[in-house]
This record gives structure tokens, sequence and C-alpha cells, in this order.
């Protein structure tokens, strides 16, 4: 008998009507993943970065950075542009969005991204949610935000 065609990615609206939908892995998947877990645990891993011409980020930056501050209360940094490209980009690729939750893959429509901030009592990670649809200026200000530094 021929194997039944993968139903559909039911969507699924978890509080604050973020969606998701979820598809079941296949039982090869399921072992590719254990198998790269198992490696991610047990074996030294390298990390590598290509390297990036900001010339004209900086620029441009340093051209309207007071201008930026002035108008908006906030400062401009580069933080929130990495953080708009790199959401515009998951969006673009949905499965380096995803997550693995049991036998299933979880894709999402929405991006939230970490990052490491030092703090006088050590150092944590904040979550900023729904990236994606936050400009530039609503980056900034939820950093300022979470920096106790409230921007205009």
């Amino acid at each position: 008998a021929a194997a039944a065609p993968a139903a559909a990615a039911a969507p699924v609206a978890p509080a604050g009507g973020r969606q998701e939908s979820r598809i079941k892995m296949p039982r090869m998947r399921q072992a590719i993943a254990r198998n790269l877990k198992n490696a991610q645990e047990t074996q030294a891993t390298l990390t590598t970065f290509n390297e990036v011409d900001m010339t004209g980020l900086m620029v441009f930056r340093k051209e309207y950075k007071d201008i930026f501050e002035k108008a908006h209360g906030v400062k401009f940094g580069l933080q929130s542009l990495f953080f708009k490209a790199a959401s515009n980009a998951l969006l673009q690729v949905p499965s380096v969005n995803a997550t693995i939750d049991g036998n299933d893959i979880v894709y999402r429509d929405y991006v939230d991204i970490g990052f490491a901030a030092s703090t006088s009592r050590g150092l944590v990670v904040p979550v900023l949610r729904n990236v994606e649809s936050l400009s530039v200026l609503g980056i900034e200000k939820a950093f300022a935000e979470m920096a106790g530094h409230r921007g205009g």
C-alpha cells in the first residue's frame, strides 16, 4: 500500500495571537535530529563567521545618530539594525526559525531574539519579542526600556 500523504500543518494560535504550525517529523528526520543533538553534546564544534564591509552603515549611522536621538529620545545603535536584518532573514527561511518539540517541527510566523546583556548582577539574556513587527526605532525603544532608560 502506498504511504498516506503527510497531513497539512494545523495552525496553532498561542497566547498573544502569534501563529505557529506543527508538522510531524518523519522517522528518518527524528533519527537525524537525535544524532545531531548527541554530536552537539559530545563533540567539539567550530563556529565560523563571515566578515561584512560595514563602511556604508557606519557612515550612515555617524550622519544620523544625533538626529535620531534628538528626534526619538533613544540612541541609534547597530544592534537594532542587526536584529531587523536577522528577523527578515528568519522569516524568509522558516526552517531556521523553527523549533523541535517532541516529534514535531514547530514553524513560527514571528521572531523572538534573545541577546546577552551585562548587568550589575551579571550576564542576563532578555528576549525581544516580535522583532519582525518592530521598526529600527521600535527595537531601539525596546532596548532602552529593557535597560531601564525609557526613551521618548
